[in-house]
């Protein structure tokens, strides 16, 4: 378990302004300033869940979705780390769909960064049938998604913790390393950097 004070400084619990019905288990409170406040204890459990059914899929078979910026570079390690494929940055249509596409892949569980943002994605894996694990924010629905992780999933901090924790626990899942194991990389090398932004 994470110590409660680094979830926090990563900004992991901190939502959006709109809440949505399907958000409201998740939620811990709303502060003063009108931000919905995501339970931590809920995204650690997730975490566990989410990794546990991850690690039941051969790595290859696992595709990771970021079009968010502050996405990519958590799922570009995230993938490094557990084997998985990633498709970051605009996500051409027809790449679960079309065979004839350069893009093509055959994924069996698909990991979204954003419902919102990777839409094209998640209606893909919906038509050939395939498990939808989400980031969710309090302002995401569950539309075709079947395993939520309720997060911060805008914050560059948040993304790099989040991807972080369920790279480690997802190699805990498979024995790759002991139950109490670390990863071999920081957190700090999944989060994007602000010059690479520019």
């Amino acid at each position: 378990m994470v110590p409660v004070e680094q979830l926090i400084s990563s900004g992991i619990q901190i939502g959006t302004r709109i809440k949505t019905r399907f958000m409201e288990p998740y939620i811990y409170k709303v502060r003063p300033d009108g931000l919905f406040i995501i339970d931590t204890r809920k995204t650690d459990e997730r975490i566990r869940v989410a990794a546990k059914f991850l690690a039941s899929f051969p790595p290859k078979a696992v595709v990771a979705v970021s079009f968010r910026l502050y996405g990519q570079m958590p799922v570009l390690k995230f993938c490094e780390a557990t084997g998985a494929v990633p498709v970051v940055g605009r996500f051409l249509p027809g790449t679960f769909t079309n065979p004839l596409s350069p893009s093509y892949t055959e994924p069996e569980v698909v990991l979204v960064t954003d419902p919102s943002a990777d839409e094209q994605a998640i209606e893909e894996a919906s038509k050939i049938r395939i498990p939808v694990v989400a980031l969710c924010d309090t302002d995401n629905t569950f539309k075709n998604i079947d395993l939520v992780i309720p997060t911060n999933n805008k914050g560059r901090k948040a993304l790099a913790m989040v991807y972080w924790l369920l790279a480690r626990q997802v190699l805990r899942e498979r024995g790759e390393i002991p139950p109490d194991g670390e990863l071999q990389t920081p957190v700090e090398e999944f989060e994007t950097k602000l010059s690479e932004v520019r």
